[in-house]
């Protein structure tokens, strides 16, 4: 895979795109938004964040013919046995809201306070070469850290005001962009993708 090569990113959210954006630039990596190629929305019919970002590169790819990367990602509760999880994105119904998905997050926390309230960031990321790559490559990286009961910080998306670091004493809302792609579940994710991509390339 060399330097030039670019990649459809399978996605329509106006913050990954950016975080990916900038992720991969420094990698010397062109990514081309899935908005360009006319790629619809794939229905989300799997039951993991695997098979979820699996559907997504495989639509983008059909589509563009180039190969394609797509993550599916989300937040795991461990006081609400796993949710939302891959619901995450759509917690609260449609039409999706960040505001209203921290708020029903908010409401289900109730009550409960500190290590009660542990949670990650999780994401799935593959890379496929064509529609049909049999051997897609698929990393997965998580993000510990608490939801707050009420939200810190500006920036970010999705659940990133009421996600805690407890070791950084923030919330991801409060951190720097750049801090956040280093630290991020997707930016460990990405790191691992690298790697799995350049050990593919020297086979």
């Amino acid at each position: 895979m060399s330097p030039t090569d670019e990649l459809v990113l399978a996605s329509g959210n106006p913050g990954k795109i950016r975080e990916f954006s900038q992720l991969f630039a420094a990698l010397g990596l062109r990514i081309r938004p899935q908005s360009e190629y006319g790629v619809v929305d794939v229905e989300e019919t799997g039951l993991t964040f695997v098979e979820n970002a699996l559907l997504k590169a495989r639509e983008a790819s059909r589509s563009s013919g180039l190969p394609a990367l797509a993550d599916d990602s989300g937040l795991e509760v461990d006081a609400l046995s796993g949710q939302p999880g891959i619901y995450s994105a759509r917690y609260a119904g449609e039409p999706k809201s960040d505001v209203r998905n921290n708020a029903k997050l908010l409401e289900a926390l109730d009550g409960l306070s500190g290590h009660q309230r542990s949670a990650r960031y999780w994401c799935a990321l593959v890379y496929l070469r064509h529609a049909d790559d049999p051997v897609p490559l698929i990393v997965q990286r998580s993000w510990e850290g608490e939801i707050l009961e009420r939200p810190r910080g500006e920036g970010g998306f999705g659940y990133d005001p009421l996600f805690w670091l407890p070791e950084r004493g923030l919330s991801v809302a409060e951190l720097a962009a750049e801090e956040k792609n280093r630290l991020s579940h997707r930016g460990r994710a990405l790191e691992a993708m690298v790697a799995a991509l350049r050990d593919a390339s020297q086979r």
